[in-house]
C-alpha cells in the first residue's frame, strides 16, 4: 500500500530525511473546503479502507528497488534502507499524528481512499432524500463505473448512502450487500415463439401433476386482452415465450421487463397472462420493470391495469405488484417523479450515481497543521485555501430540537464546551465578528481508531455504518438537508484558536 503515493511525497520524504527532521512529531488533517453538489452536507466514508491501508503501510524490497529506479541517482542509499524499515505504527486516521516523514507519505494514499468514497456516499444520500424513505433504490452502475475498483467502491458506498441493494455480484459477495436483478431486453428478444420454450411444464406449488404453463398463459392472455380491450394478436409471441420460459425457471421470482416492444399492447398483457397462470398454480409474480418512456406516467397506467386485473379476476395481491424503473435516472428524474406523482416502488440508478457527473471529485485536501510542537499555517492569495493551524478537537453543536447547527474547532488543550454554556466563536467566512451561541448538546467528533500499529477500536459493520449515516442525515434540519439552495452549514473556531490564527498570519507578513 505504501507505493500508492505521488512521487513528490517520496521526494519530500527524502528532503526531511536528509535534514534529520524525519522523526519530528507532526500532525496533519484531511478535510474538504466546500460540501459537494452545491449542498450543505457530505457523508465521510473510507475509514475502514484507510485503516487497512495503514496496517499494510510497508515498502517491500520490490517497492524499494523500484524507487531506486525513479529517484535521482544521487539519492543516498541509506535513505532506501530507511524506507524498508518504515511502518505506520504511530498514525491515527483523518487527524494524523506521527513522525513527519510518515505523516507526509500518507497524504496521497488517504486522499485516494477517502475522496471518492465520500463523494459517492453523498451522491447516494441525495438520491435517497429525493426518493423518500419508502422507494427501494438499486445501484446498477457496474458497466458504467470507472473500472472494477470504481464499481466495487460505488456499490459499497452507495449502500452506506442509503441504497438498498446492488446488481453487482462481487460487491454482494465481498461486502454482504443484498443483490438484486431482473432480466434484460436481450433475453426477451432471444425468443421468437412459444415452441422454443423448453421445458414448459410446471407443477403446482402445493404439489400435484405438472401443467403446461405456456398453454395456461395463452388462455389467460385472451381473458386479459378482453378486459383491457386490446387485440391478443398485438401481443408479441416471442415476448410471451420469454416470460413463460423465465416463469418456468423462476416460478417464485418471476418478474417481467415490459418495454422490449409495446408496453400497453404487448408487455403488460403478456406479463399479466403469465402472472395469472402462475397464480393458478399457487405462485406469485414479484414485479415488473420499465426501462424507457415516460416512467412516471407509465407506472400509473400499469398500476391501473394491475388493480383492474386484481379486482376482475379476484386476485388481491395483483394490485400491489411492485413496479421498478431504470433508464439513465438522475436527480432531475426523481424530482419529476415527485412532481408528477407515480406508482414506482423501486428505482435502479447507474451512470448518474457511480460517475457523479454533477461533481466528479469531492476535493478533499490534506494539510500539515503542526511540526515539532509548532503550529503550521498555509497562507495564499486565495483566502479559502488558508489552513487553520494547530492540533484540534472538533465538536458538533446541537440545538434544542436535536438538529446539529454548527461544527466547532478548538485547540486540543482547550477545555471542552459544555451544553447550555454560552460560547463566543468565530464563524469561517465571518472571522471579523464574534458570534454567541448556546448549544443544547455538544458531541466530540474525533475518536482514535489506530494506535501503535493496530486498530484499537472495533469497526462497525457495513449495515451499522449505513444506519448511522441515515440517522445522521435525518438529524439535519430541513434547511441544511434540502438539495437546492440549502442554508450553509457553519463551521467555526474558538476565540483562542482564532487568536493563534491571527498571530501566525500576522507573523508571516
Amino acid at each position: 500500500m505504501a507505493p500508492l503515493a505521488d512521487l513528490y511525497q517520496v521526494s519530500m520524504a527524502y528532503g526531511h530525511w536528509r535534514a534529520g527532521r524525519h522523526r519530528a512529531p507532526a500532525a496533519a488533517e484531511l478535510f474538504f473546503r466546500r460540501p459537494p453538489f452545491r449542498g450543505s452536507f457530505a457523508l465521510g466514508a473510507g475509514l475502514a479502507e484507510g485503516l487497512r491501508g495503514l496496517r499494510a503501510f510497508r515498502f517491500s524490497a520490490a517497492d524499494v528497488a523500484y524507487l531506486r529506479s525513479v529517484l535521482p541517482s544521487t539519492t543516498d542509499d541509506a535513505f532506501f534502507d530507511y524506507l524498508a524499515t518504515l511502518d505506520a505504527s504511530e498514525v491515527p486516521f483523518l487527524q494524523v499524528k506521527g513522525p513527519l516523514l510518515v505523516v507526509q507519505l500518507l497524504e496521497t494514499t488517504l486522499l485516494c481512499l477517502v475522496n471518492y468514497a465520500s463523494l459517492v456516499a453523498t451522491n447516494a444520500a441525495r438520491f435517497r432524500l429525493l426518493a423518500g424513505p419508502d422507494v427501494k433504490l438499486m445501484e446498477m452502475g457496474l458497466r458504467r463505473a470507472q473500472g472494477p475498483d470504481g464499481a466495487l467502491s460505488a456499490s459499497k458506498y452507495s449502500y452506506i448512502g442509503g441504497f438498498d441493494c446492488t446488481s453487482n455480484i462481487l460487491a454482494g459477495k465481498l461486502y454482504g450487500i443484498p443483490v438484486r436483478g431482473t432480466i434484460a431486453h436481450s433475453f426477451v428478444m432471444s425468443f421468437r415463439c412459444l415452441e422454443e420454450v423448453q421445458p414448459r411444464e410446471l407443477p403446482p406449488r402445493a404439489g400435484g401433476d405438472p401443467m403446461d404453463l405456456a398453454a395456461l398463459a395463452v388462455s389467460w392472455l385472451q381473458r386479459v386482452c378482453d378486459l383491457l380491450q386490446t387485440p391478443p394478436a398485438k401481443a408479441n409471441q416471442g415476448e410471451l415465450a420469454a416470460f413463460v420460459s423465465y416463469a418456468v425457471t423462476f416460478p417464485c421470482d418471476f418478474q417481467g421487463l415490459l418495454d422490449t416492444y409495446c408496453v400497453r399492447r404487448s408487455g403488460l398483457p403478456n406479463f399479466c397472462a403469465v402472472a395469472l397462470a402462475l397464480h393458478q398454480l399457487g405462485y406469485r409474480a414479484i414485479g415488473v420493470r420499465l426501462d424507457s418512456g415516460d416512467l412516471a406516467q407509465q407506472s400509473k397506467e400499469i398500476r391501473r391495469v394491475f388493480r383492474a386485473c386484481g379486482a376482475h379476476f379476484q386476485v388481491p395481491w395483483f394490485e400491489t405488484i411492485p413496479i421498478a424503473v431504470s433508464n439513465d435516472i438522475s436527480e432531475q428524474s426523481l424530482e419529476e417523479f415527485r412532481r408528477e406523482g407515480s406508482e414506482i416502488d423501486m428505482i435502479g440508478i447507474g451512470t448518474n450515481l457511480v460517475t457523479c457527473p454533477l461533481q466528479p471529485s469531492l476535493g478533499c485536501v490534506y494539510k500539515l497543521v503542526e511540526v515539532n510542537g509548532s503550529p503550521c499555517l498555509k497562507l495564499t492569495e486565495d483566502e479559502e485555501k488558508m489552513t487553520i493551524p494547530g492540533r484540534k478537537t472538533i465538536y458538533r453543536l446541537y440545538d434544542a430540537a436535536g438538529h446539529p447547527f454548527m461544527d466547532l474547532m478548538a485547540l486540543e488543550e482547550e477545555p471542552s464546551p459544555s451544553a447550555g454554556q454560552e460560547l463566543g466563536i468565530r464563524v469561517l467566512g465571518r472571522l471579523g465578528e464574534t458570534t454567541k451561541v448556546i448549544p443544547s448538546t455538544v458531541e466530540p467528533l474525533h475518536r482514535t481508531y489506530f494506535r501503535d500499529g493496530q486498530v484499537c477500536e472495533p469497526l462497525p459493520s457495513l449495515p451499522e455504518v449505513r444506519t448511522h449515516a441515515q440517522v445522521s442525515l435525518n438529524l439535519l434540519s430541513p434547511a441544511h438537508r434540502r438539495l437546492h439552495e440549502p442554508q450553509p452549514y457553519p463551521v467555526a473556531m474558538t476565540e483562542r484558536l482564532h487568536r493563534l490564527f491571527l498571530e501566525l498570519r500576522q507573523g508571516s507578513h
